[in-house]
């Protein structure tokens, strides 16, 4: 896997801001941009794209939810959706790594059985999503769902 990342600043001239853009292998294009900072301007983002640390709790979130829908599938359940709202609290000295994540699914579906999601869940977090496996080396990541009748 690569990935190429490049400061904006440095390409138009400016050499100002934190707006970054990442290439990936794959050959897509993401934006990142870091927060505003009012003391020095020059040294802050202009709040035009998702932060790095927004990026990789996305890309976590992404990797889960990718492993619940799979298993299920493969699990010949009838799931029609899947969502994960990720909320993270983070440490308040550098390197601000994540302490505490949590994850909740809302998986909608026909006939779906609570355990069924459950073991998917399960999976996900203690075999497949290098992501959250990853992060979880240095947050408590804790989970829940709900089920929604399609």
């Amino acid at each position: 896997m690569e990935c190429t990342v490049s400061w904006t600043g440095a390409t138009t001239g400016t050499r100002s801001g934190m707006g970054f853009v990442a290439e990936t292998g794959s050959g897509h294009i993401v934006n990142m941009d870091g927060a505003p900072d009012e003391k020095t301007p020059a040294n802050g983002g202009r709040n035009q794209a998702p932060r790095p640390m927004e990026m990789l709790l996305a890309g976590a979130g992404g990797c889960t939810a990718y492993d619940v829908v799979l298993i299920l599938k493969r699990g010949r359940h009838d799931v029609r959706g899947c969502s994960v709202q990720l909320t993270s609290e983070r440490a308040e000295t550098d390197p601000k790594v994540f302490t505490k994540i949590h994850m909740q699914f809302t998986v909608t579906g026909r006939n779906l059985p609570s355990t069924a999601v459950e073991r998917a869940i399960a999976m996900s977090h203690d075999k497949y999503c290098s992501a959250t496996i990853m992060l979880g080396k240095t947050a408590e990541i804790t989970t829940g769902f709900d089920i929604v009748e399609a």
